[in-house]
């Protein structure tokens, strides 16, 4: 009998494509949940309510559907609320992963985990799995401390730490690149800071190396993030390559033009080397995963 895997999160960009990539991928048996009441993709799999935030719920989902496997997309990632909403941030974030844990000893289940750039300060990057954290916004450090329950817990479990998602899904909030495929679209100027480093990442290259990881039966921290490490100007030229728009629309800026509430990492990035080497999985680079969104998308 396959191995059965709970999917929380699994209405968010990357709950579907974690979703969709198992499904498709695997002989997992995936029971998909999320918070609101009915699944917004439906992948053939049971579907069940779940609000994290309740411990007690938690612990009854893993009494009923005994997963070996739990695979956490769910998260609070809006980086500026979580300035303003720190109390949501943590409860998400944190007390969410907590309550994890705790299910997690019934069974002995593993927990797959997903962190961010944002526990690094943003001034030597890029990292690899093994750099110190130093957050900057309350965001950050929402992800260290979640990082930091599952090293100390003693359960089974693995991280995995990603940047910059976009893709495709039902329902889904905005995400960088769609953002800008729309204002390109429709030949409206937009700006783009030049001074942020990291990897953008497609959710189905990232929802493929997390299946790698569990396939493998992987322990510790993987950074799983796309290949090049650019600055967000440069993806969006690449962008402009890939799908025709025109350049002239995107105008230069810098990151403290914007004004946003939480602080970013500006020279991040992540190092995927260890995810290339152990997973024997290598991230698409940007040209590679927009061709495939452009592919996704119809154009």
């Amino acid at each position: 009998m396959a191995d059965r895997i709970l999917i929380t999160g699994a209405n968010g960009l990357l709950g579907q494509a974690v979703m969709h990539i198992f499904t498709r991928e695997s002989e997992f048996e995936l029971i998909q949940s999320s918070v609101e009441d009915k699944a917004f993709v439906s992948f053939g799999s049971e579907y069940y309510m779940l609000d994290i935030t309740n411990k007690e719920e938690v612990k009854k989902a893993v009494k009923e559907f005994n997963p070996k496997i739990i695979v956490n997309c769910a998260a609070f990632t809006d980086v500026d609320k979580c300035e303003t909403e720190r109390e949501l941030c943590w409860k998400l974030n944190v007390d969410a992963v907590k309550n994890l844990i705790i299910a997690s000893r019934i069974n002995d289940a593993k927990i797959v985990h997903y962190s961010t750039d944002y526990i690094f300060d943003g001034k030597y990057g890029p990292y690899n799995e093994k750099a110190t954290p130093n957050p900057i916004s309350f965001y950050g450090r929402s992800k260290l401390a979640s990082e930091n329950a599952l090293t100390t817990s003693g359960v089974d479990f693995a991280i995995i730490r990603t940047m910059v998602l976009y893709g495709l899904g039902v329902n889904v909030k905005p995400n960088f690149a769609l953002w800008m495929i729309n204002k390109l679209k429709s030949k409206e100027p937009i700006n783009i800071v030049d001074d942020m480093v990291g990897n953008s990442t497609i959710a189905d290259d990232l929802a493929y190396g997390s299946l790698k990881l569990i396939e493998k039966n992987c322990k510790g921290i993987y950074n799983i993030a796309g290949r090049d490490i650019e600055s967000r100007y440069d993806f969006a030229m690449k962008m402009c390559d890939v799908f025709g728009f025109d350049k002239k629309l995107i105008k230069k800026i810098k990151t403290r033009d914007l004004n946003q509430p939480a602080p970013r990492p500006l020279n991040s990035g992540l190092i995927t080397l260890k995810t290339e080497t152990e997973l024997e999985f290598k991230p698409m680079d940007t040209v590679e995963a927009l061709r495939f969104l452009k592919y996704q998308l119809g154009y």
